[in-house]
């Protein structure tokens, strides 16, 4: 149906993704032949994939000769019209990207809303993510977060779903399992001190940056696609920190804070540094343990249909 509906007022073809790695190859091949949009119908992985396969075949920003992320600003490698577009239709369980797009969860109803901003020439840039050699669109994350979203990789790969009670019970057990064996890791930001001993870190590129259902989590209100990087961490996994912080994550108008709550917004690096190689994910993908990740804000990175 949506293919359907997006030939009826477009020159389309259509792949179907069969397997990890797959969407960002195809897309990557794709704008070296110079398709000039590229649709992502799925979940935020792959959207991430799409994403990263468009930056790839065509990197949009380079930093100065010799600068560095936390003294220089990125600009622009070349011009608008050189780079394509990228619309989303929400495909997957959460859709965080297309939902702080703005678009509709229902894909018809987004479908709907790309073709009109198409026909009027309707778009919007936003900033991404990069870890290391990763883009992401909304969050990366290294600790209890990035364990959860490994093992439920492993439970889909055994063929169970993905589902919010499925991520509620796995966050659980890795959260017990935090606690017997605590990671440490050290935060670097622009300009600050080091801050050692931190449990959890999560940086953000939009606000909220997940969903349990139909419920947002919110750790740093505010934060948008086109603001920097924001960075929530916490320095204790204790039921005293932990409690009181999700119940202000999951409300409507949640703030987390407390002392032992470290949050950042408009940050153009965070570096995060660890002993030992911790779990990192990004988007709800995850990509291994790292023992140093180096995060970076690159503004204007991409053009979407909206």
């Amino acid at each position: 149906m949506l293919a359907h509906a997006l030939a009826s007022e477009l020159k389309l073809d259509v792949l179907q993704t069969r397997y990890r790695g797959h969407a960002a190859e195809a897309t990557a091949s794709a704008v070296r032949a110079g398709v000039e949009l590229v649709i992502a119908h799925g979940g935020d992985g792959t959207v991430n994939e799409v994403v990263n396969g468009m930056l790839e075949a065509r990197p949009p920003f380079e930093g100065p000769p010799g600068s560095h992320p936390d003294t220089a600003h990125t600009h622009v490698a070349h011009s608008d019209t050189e780079a394509p577009l990228l619309a989303v239709l929400p495909g997957g369980s959460a859709n965080v990207f297309a939902r702080a797009l703005g678009l509709p969860r229902d894909p018809l109803e987004a479908t709907s809303v790309v073709l009109h901003a198409l026909a009027d020439r309707r778009t919007r840039t936003v900033g991404l993510g990069r870890a290391d050699d990763r883009w992401f669109t909304f969050n990366a994350g290294m600790g209890w977060d990035a364990e959860v979203v490994a093992s439920v990789e492993r439970s889909r790969a055994r063929g169970l779903g993905a589902s919010p009670a499925r991520y509620a019970r796995t966050a659980l057990r890795e959260y017990l399992r935090q606690l017997r064996r605590p990671r440490s890791l050290t935060i670097e930001l622009p300009g600050e001190p080091a801050v050692p001993e931190v449990r959890l870190a999560v940086v953000c590129n939009t606000d909220p940056w997940t969903y349990l259902g139909p419920f947002p989590a919110r750790t740093n209100p505010g934060c948008g696609l086109t603001d920097g990087l924001a960075l929530f961490a916490l320095r204790s996994l204790g039921p005293g920190t932990v409690l009181p912080v999700l119940r202000e994550i999951l409300r409507k108008q949640g703030d987390p804070k407390g002392p032992n709550v470290l949050s950042r917004n408009e940050l153009p690096l965070i570096r995060v540094i660890s002993d030992t190689p911790v779990a990192l994910q990004v988007d709800g993908d995850y990509l291994g343990e790292r023992s140093e990740v180096e995060f970076v804000s690159v503004p204007g990175a991409l053009r979407v249909v909206v």
